[in-house]
């Protein structure tokens, strides 16, 4: 049975292996049917050895009927008329079985073939034997394969056909046989007449033509009902497959959710903590000679941010390490003191004017990551990319419903770290996103650089989280 290996987040491969829902499942309740299902040629073997069986049974009703009509006179009796029928009618029995093991390739060949058969069966001996049967069986086959249209044309072009062929020259049905075949087992008496054949009967013609019709109408009923319950399998199928598509596709967005979520704290914790640094400990190297004491205060700063740069990269580690019943591990900001960031890049040389610092933020620890993520990035950037600013003015407001962080910059001196990837910007408007928010950052025309972010927040969510 196919089945498919879940991977673990590490990789690994230990998980059970998930079983793949097939149509044998879902169709083959009973152990016959699943046998069917695994073995089609099984029912196929069946279905002709049954046949022919009720042929080789026929035949001994047939010939018993046959020398019933010969005694009532209907045929000569010089006639081997029981010969006859009886060898007509078992090689339309081995004829019939031979072809029903074909009908699951090719059903509308097979039906055909087998309405020429009893046509030349009854041409022969007037008799149509099992072949009735049999066609009934190739219809359940066609019914099966194919639509309704192509299943009707093909039910009445064998009906059709047998009905006019059968009309005109059948001699022993079914009611000939119950009517006829104790007829030569009785008193032995002259016919008052001998006839060559057997008399029209419209009543007994009539009779074999509604039990060709019922026969035929079987088949093409159950074989209908078999194809609605193979495509209502396979229609079940195709359902469990596109839900467990759709499964693997959320949980691969959440992946990436995840993986982006990681990425941009880790780029938030690097390029911040890591700029600063490099600007503290420039900044340290070069007051070295004649101010011991500002390098020495700049290498207590490259010490702290580094320690609490530390602080992040674990906290973002450990959302790779979540085990079952662990607490969600997304990384929190170990400080959410405005101050104490914009503190940092005024250490490292940028003139910073800031308003609003003490404002209290939400209890939305969202909000509060978001603003402190924001912040940091927008001066990160100027440090990087504007050096030599004269001017770096950084606002944060609360209104009852958002919380505003402006960062504006007069334009650098100097030539910065290069163009840049654009994660930062990218990073800074998908977290703002992620609250409803907006970040809009861009060149002003006065030169410098925005960056207005505008952060969504109400009581309830805050309460809520």
């Amino acid at each position: 049975m196919p089945t498919r290996r879940v991977l673990l987040r590490n990789g690994a491969t230990d998980a059970p292996p998930e079983t793949v829902l097939t149509e044998a499942q879902v169709s083959g309740g009973s152990p016959v049917a699943r046998l069917v299902h695994a073995h089609p040629w099984v029912m196929d073997v069946t279905v002709a050895g049954t046949m022919l069986l009720v042929g080789l049974v026929g035949s001994m009703f047939a010939w018993e009927t046959a020398g019933g009509a010969q005694a009532l006179g209907l045929y000569p009796p010089d006639v081997d008329v029981a010969s006859r029928i009886n060898v007509t009618w078992l090689v339309g029995a081995a004829v019939g079985a031979a072809l029903l093991l074909l009908r699951r390739a090719a059903p509308l060949a097979v039906t055909a073939a087998l309405t020429v058969v009893a046509v030349l069966s009854l041409l022969a001996a007037g008799v149509l034997g099992v072949l009735g049967a049999c066609a009934a069986c190739a219809l359940y086959s066609v019914a099966k394969a194919h639509g309704t249209r192509t299943t009707w044309i093909a039910f009445g072009v064998v009906l059709t056909t047998l009905t006019l062929t059968l009309w005109r020259w059948q001699d022993i049905g079914l009611i000939e046989m119950i009517v006829w075949s104790g007829a030569g087992t009785g008193p032995v008496r002259e016919p008052t007449r001998i006839l060559p054949e057997p008399l029209f009967s419209p009543g007994r013609r009539m009779g074999s033509v509604l039990l060709l019709l019922a026969l035929l109408l079987l088949g093409l009923a159950v074989g209908s009902a078999a194809r609605a319950r193979r495509l209502h399998a396979l229609d079940l199928v195709e359902r469990y497959r596109a839900l467990a598509r759709e499964r693997d596709q959320s949980a691969a967005l959440a992946r990436a959710a995840e993986r982006a979520h990681i990425a941009r704290e880790m780029h938030d914790v690097v390029a911040h903590n890591l700029s600063v640094m490099v600007a503290l400990a420039d900044g340290a190297d070069a007051a070295f000679e004649r101010a011991p004491d500002r390098s020495r205060d700049a290498v207590r700063q490259v010490a702290s941010t580094g320690r609490s740069a530390l602080a992040d990269m674990q906290r973002v580690l450990g959302a790779l390490g979540t085990g079952a019943g662990d607490d969600d591990h997304r990384a929190v900001p170990t400080e959410v003191d405005l101050g104490t960031v914009v503190e940092r890049f005024g250490t490292a040389g940028m003139p910073v004017t800031a308003t609003g610092l003490d404002t209290a933020l939400p209890d939305d620890t969202a909000v509060r990551l978001a603003v402190t993520r924001i912040l940091g990035e927008a001066l990160t950037n100027v440090l990087r990319h504007a050096p030599g600013a004269s001017s770096v003015e950084v606002a944060v407001r609360r209104t009852p419903r958002t919380v505003e962080v402006d960062v504006v910059d007069s334009g650098g001196t100097r030539t910065g770290d290069g163009p840049g990837t654009g994660r930062g910007i990218v990073g800074m408007r998908e977290r703002a996103a992620l609250l409803g928010g907006h970040v809009e950052a861009g060149p002003r025309e006065g030169g410098g650089w925005r960056v207005r972010a505008v952060l969504p927040w109400s009581q309830e969510e805050g309460e809520g989280r």
